[in-house]
């Protein structure tokens, strides 16, 4: 092949020495020294066809890159059963509950201890503050009540807002409301106890998916609310029967 290349070079030469003028000369003479250097240059580098390529195999290729791959770290997100498998393992009692949740909720139970108390100090039954315990406890069952609402309306929630759940978040308004409308404060108080107890039940028994610490705060929320409406009821038969006493000694008096 690089001989016939050769001759062509070589007839152009000879066809261009022919034309007249020395320009015409003088550029064939450059162009023979350029044409030579570089077939001197490819007769250098130039390989026959015949010889074969050294190719590595892909395998080798692929087992050098192997050290270089690094997946990338797969973030799975938690499902549902374990989220309240991890709620169920935490740690129950009042020293893991919030400081707000805590303490609101130790606040929130001032006005039903407070009542009891004040009556055990001076000695006398104050229907008034009787009443204001039973309407207070009727506003915090129709509270938590409405918290059963709450849980079940958002579309994440593990409660369904079916008619079992929000029905059941209605009971204790009702009993609440009832409660109002008694003339005696024992039986407002003990309708009460009923409200408060079905609450209980519900958030412990029926939705096992709120933490522990909610669960022992509302247990201990629970005990001091009743144990609250039952004082002041004892009281209410235990101070009501002495001042009796006391009327019917005055009037034997005089």
């Amino acid at each position: 092949m690089f001989p016939l290349i050769q001759r062509c070079c070589f007839n152009m030469l000879f066809k261009l020495q022919q034309l007249p003028g020395a320009s015409v000369l003088l550029r064939g003479r450059n162009r023979t020294a350029c044409s030579s250097l570089a077939l001197l240059r490819l007769q250098r580098h130039a390989r026959p066809l015949s010889t074969s390529l050294s190719l590595k195999p892909a395998s080798l290729y692929t087992a050098q890159l192997r050290p270089f791959h690094t997946s990338l770290p797969v973030s799975k997100k938690k499902t549902s059963a374990e989220s309240e498998a991890q709620s169920q393992e935490g740690p129950g009692s009042l020293k893991d509950c919030p400081k707000p949740a805590l303490y609101l909720s130790l606040g929130g139970l001032v006005p039903f201890v407070a009542v009891p108390l004040a009556m055990a100090t001076q000695g006398t039954y104050c229907p008034e503050l009787a009443f204001a315990q039973v309407a207070y406890a009727a506003a915090t069952a129709s509270f938590l009540g409405g918290m059963r609402w709450g849980f079940a309306l958002p579309e994440n929630s593990p409660a369904k807002p079916d008619w079992l759940n929000l029905a059941n978040g209605t009971v204790p308004a009702l009993l609440a409301c009832q409660a109002l409308l008694f003339k005696d404060v024992t039986q407002g108080a003990l309708m009460l106890t009923v409200a408060l107890g079905i609450a209980l039940h519900y958030d412990i028994s029926l939705l096992p998916t709120y933490p522990r610490w909610f669960k022992v705060l509302r247990v201990v929320g629970t005990v001091v609310m009743v144990s609250s409406l039952l004082a002041t009821v004892a009281l209410k038969s235990f101070l009501e029967g002495e001042q009796r006493d006391d009327r019917k000694i005055r009037q034997n008096i005089n």
